[in-house]
């Protein structure tokens, strides 16, 4: 029995030394950087699971967030020297954490717009997209702050730091429920050119000003950072608290305001010709006219007798509101069918050197198509209206309105306005920290915005030849950032990683490694758990791994976290005992870091063709993987990932022909 062991022992020991030769044998057959080590090692994620978020990625038993509800009344002065906003906002801020608040942060994102501001110190010389230089005029002035707590009322200091403001309280606002209400009374210039989120801009009927951060606004306090007090610095965008909305604009009476939510007195800033037309705009399917171009400055299109008017607008849960307003604007509108049953309006306000079926003349259509596609795909638009603004912005979104550049024609223009809508589902009801991960809402966005596009009017702008795998090969060889880089800490060249390599590892996903029933369900998942909520990256990284049953460490850590590269190649083709027909040996060979599946087109002389689906696992112990394919002739071609799914940054490795 001792000898048997012993020779089993040596005769196991053997073959591990003859495997291990072979292993190496394969490995060094071509070079790599490969090491499964590292791509499979592994991982521990700065968030456990606990009872506020769970382990398998959803919110737990004890979740908690604040909420801040606002009441904002502001007046747009518009004069020939300048033409500021005055405004009083009213917070009345609820703390459902666990903890006692001895202060209060709020945002003061105008402030950017100073000339001394992080921003501003930041912004290269020969400027950027968000180009922030600041003005002589630019940021908030503060006037008072009044605290009210427990029925007391007392007037603050308030210690100001760039884009931040320090609200000191006399007592601790209590935890588990307590309120306390902030009161701010401000006024600032507007900027012309807003870091390419807000700002005006003049047309031949006036000026169109699109009003965005435009009242001091609470920074969210959650349970992963505490207060988030990251400063507003033009590319990184935004993470707030949700709440109701109450607010109040007032403007000289021939303008037309267009906002977040529903206007509440329609009747009072509203002609009756015009209120019948949003009433027939809707219950129709079609664009119908509120404001025509022969109309825009005519006396009759406006209330007789007004200096001014007050728009009162009301939008419950929602992260943030915001607002346009002009002389100049033309205004049209259709009815949005939601899955429910439920009805909604969509809406476009443009200049009449936008107008044009080419143009913004379909602005609404496309939104309204938008509005549908995604409430049926993904989660039913939670509010009423939206509306898209033609102005300054190239592209800009805000919860139920949209700045769009005012010369987009036919397909930039649908790109822009499903891009920008479908902020609404990212991150405005999916609500993740913009300010620092960028890729959660652009690249989300930017993912469901090809489907969009692909159901739009029958594919109208699709191009089904796009292949963004094989964009991104190429892109991905200069990458020099990962998607988990802070937006300010990305190279001004790479921060479109955020969009188009977040999109193309959610295709990969999608079509390559889950197939469409299982991540679908995990991705609907997600947004259903997290709407109105607060999720982080690895919030999402779990609720995508256990809904659709795989460990995905492996792709989270070498997509999210590095600017590793993929790299498959076929390294030789053989037959057993050199006879086709007994079968065909056929080696792959991982290059680079990144691993992905492996399909692999096998084409044989006598025509017959296959594909082969190889499981990522093939790269847990290394470089090379040789499998053995039922050939019965020979093979004419052997060709890796044939549907080009897969931003492989060397194509030319990926195909081979024995023989040739």
């Amino acid at each position: 029995m001792r000898y048997i062991k012993f020779n089993s022992l040596f005769l196991f020991l053997a073959a591990i030394v003859l495997l291990e030769q072979n292993t190496r044998a394969q490995t060094t057959t071509d070079s790599t950087r490969y090491d499964h080590k590292e791509t499979f090692g592994p991982i521990t994620w700065p968030l456990t699971g606990t009872e506020v978020r769970s382990a398998s990625g959803q919110p737990g038993p004890k979740y908690w967030q604040n909420r801040a509800d606002y009441k904002i009344k502001a007046t747009l002065n518009e004069t020939t020297q300048d033409t500021t906003i005055t405004g009083e906002v009213v917070i009345n801020y609820t703390n459902n954490s666990p903890d006692k608040l001895d202060y209060l942060w709020l945002q003061l994102d105008q402030n950017l717009f100073s000339p001394d501001s992080r921003g501003a110190a930041t912004t290269p010389l020969d400027g950027d997209r968000f180009d922030v230089k600041g003005f002589n005029r630019g940021g908030y002035h503060i006037k008072t702050v009044t605290v009210t707590y427990n029925g007391k009322s007392y007037t603050v200091a308030p210690v100001i730091t760039d884009a931040r403001m320090q609200v000191r309280l006399n007592a601790p606002l209590g935890a588990k429920g307590d309120k306390i209400e902030v009161k701010v009374n401000y006024d600032f210039s507007i900027p012309f050119y807003g870091a390419d989120r807000m700002g005006r801009k003049k047309f031949k009927k006036g000026y169109v000003y699109e009003i965005a951060q435009w009242y001091p606004r609470m920074c969210v306090y959650d349970d992963v950072e505490g207060w988030n007090t990251l400063p507003y610095m033009g590319l990184g965008e935004f993470y707030c608290e949700y709440g109701d909305f109450d607010y109040y604009i007032t403007t000289p009476a021939d303008m037309i305001v267009v906002g977040s939510g529903d206007l509440q007195n329609p009747a009072e800033v509203l002609t009756t010709t015009q209120v019948a037309r949003l009433k027939e705009a809707r219950e129709s399917d079609k664009t119908v006219m509120i404001v025509k171009e022969g109309e825009v400055g005519e006396k009759e299109t406006r209330p007789a007798g007004a200096g001014n008017l007050t728009w009162h607008f009301k939008m419950s849960n929602s992260r943030d509101v915001s607002w346009a307003a002009s002389k100049a604007f033309i205004w049209d509108a259709a009815r949005v069918n939601f899955p429910s049953g439920r009805k909604g309006i969509a809406m476009s306000a443009y200049p009449a050197e936008s107008a044009g079926n080419d143009s913004w003349g379909r602005s609404t259509e496309y939104l309204k198509n938008s509005m549908e596609i995604y409430s049926k795909a993904y989660y039913e638009y939670p509010w009423n209206s939206a509306v898209s603004v033609a102005g300054v912005a190239l592209g800009m979104e805000y919860p139920g309105i949209i700045f769009c550049l005012n010369n987009l024609k036919n397909g930039r223009l649908w790109g822009d306005v499903t891009h920008e809508i479908g902020h609404n589902w990212f991150p405005m009801i999916v609500g993740s920290n913009e300010r620092k991960y960028m890729w959660m809402d652009e690249g989300f966005n930017t993912f469901i915005n090809q489907y969009a596009t692909e159901m739009f009017n029958k594919g109208e702008y699709y191009n089904a030849a796009t292949r963004p795998a094989k964009a991104m090969s190429r892109a991905m060889q200069r990458m020099a950032d990962p998607l988990m880089t802070p937006p300010e800490a990305m190279g001004l060249r790479d921060y479109g990683y955020y969009y188009s390599k977040t999109s193309v590892a959610l295709d990969m996903l999608r079509n390559v490694v889950l197939g469409h029933d299982r991540f679908d369900y995990a991705f609907h998942n997600y947004i259903q758990q997290w709407a109105m909520k607060h999720p982080t990256p690895y919030d999402f990284f779990r609720a995508m791994n256990n809904a659709a049953g795989e460990d995905l460490n492996w792709l989270w850590k070498g997509w999210f976290f590095t600017t590793w590269k993929l790299d498959q190649a076929i390294t030789n083709v053989s037959y057993v005992d050199g006879k086709p027909e007994k079968g065909a040996l056929i080696t792959v060979l991982n290059k680079e870091k990144l691993v992905m599946p492996v399909d692999v087109k096998i084409t044989q002389s006598n025509g017959k063709t296959e594909i082969i689906h190889l499981p990522v696992e093939i790269w847990q112990r290394g470089a090379s993987w040789t499998f053995k394919y039922p050939s019965t002739s020979t093979i004419d071609e052997v060709m890796l990932d044939p549907d080009n799914q897969l931003p492989d940054v060397d194509p030319k490795n990926n195909t081979f022909k024995p023989g040739k």
